[in-house]
């Protein structure tokens, strides 16, 4: 089988691979947002941004080759993209102890694990509207981080094209496609794809909330690990 080398390790993987595809499968983590091997390549995030062969690449969108040399976890690298994440986290409202998400929400966790402990630039505070229209699920806009997870899942996996991206600049936001602009005016269910695959608390299931104790969530306990298994969940989804 072919390798290529990340942070002086041997990497197996397949024709036609990413870097982030085989790295998952071989139980290494490479941060990222973005990425679900379910769906196509994005590279919206840029959370998952390498070094290859010296030179910076997502590692979401590149193929592997053999012998490459990869820098996954360095010090430089973690600090870029723990300037992306306090961006992001003032960017939108993320009060993690108030949210169901919380202990569940990949933002959170891949915070932790770059050691970001509180915010660092100014809180934007955005006023962004919260849609509780339809029965099962609801949409709150001030969480959402733009990663286009739910827009790719609507479109590729459950053909109905419920969401997607529109504005510019800051006034770039989520939007639903129906005569209202509403959820419960569109084609989305709780059995889409789409509803499952927030990594944050953008889109949540109602009367769910809070049901899974502290100390038993997925990203309570040893974060790198966890984080690894959940990115090979989704591989296996």
């Amino acid at each position: 089988m072919k390798h290529f080398n990340l942070d002086g390790t041997a990497v197996p993987f397949e024709d036609g691979d990413t870097l982030m595809d085989a790295a998952t499968r071989a139980g290494h983590l490479i941060p990222h947002l973005c990425w679900h091997t379910t769906l196509g390549q994005s590279g919206a995030c840029r959370l998952c941004t390498v070094k290859v062969d010296g030179h910076l690449a997502a590692a979401c969108t590149t193929r592997a080759v053999p012998n490459q040399v990869v820098e996954n976890r360095t010090p430089e690298l973690d600090g870029k993209r723990l300037l992306l994440t306090q961006m992001l986290f003032v960017e939108g409202n993320h009060f993690c102890p108030s949210c169901e998400k919380s202990g569940h929400c990949l933002l959170q966790a891949t915070a932790y694990e770059l050691g970001m402990t509180e915010p660092r630039f100014d809180e934007f505070y955005p006023k962004r509207p919260v849609d509780a229209s339809h029965p099962d699920l609801w949409l709150d806009l001030n969480r959402c981080i733009l990663c286009k997870l739910c827009v790719r899942a609507s479109h590729e996996i459950d053909g109905k094209d419920v969401f997607a991206i529109s504005g510019h600049g800051i006034a770039t936001h989520l939007s639903v496609n129906s005569p209202s602009g509403k959820l419960v005016d569109s084609a989305f269910a709780k059995e889409d794809f789409a509803a499952q695959v927030c990594p944050v608390g953008a889109i949540l299931p109602k009367r769910r909330g809070f049901v899974v104790p502290i100390g038993t969530r997925p990203f309570d306990n040893a974060l790198a690990p966890a984080l690894v298994n959940a990115a090979q969940e989704g591989e296996n989804a």
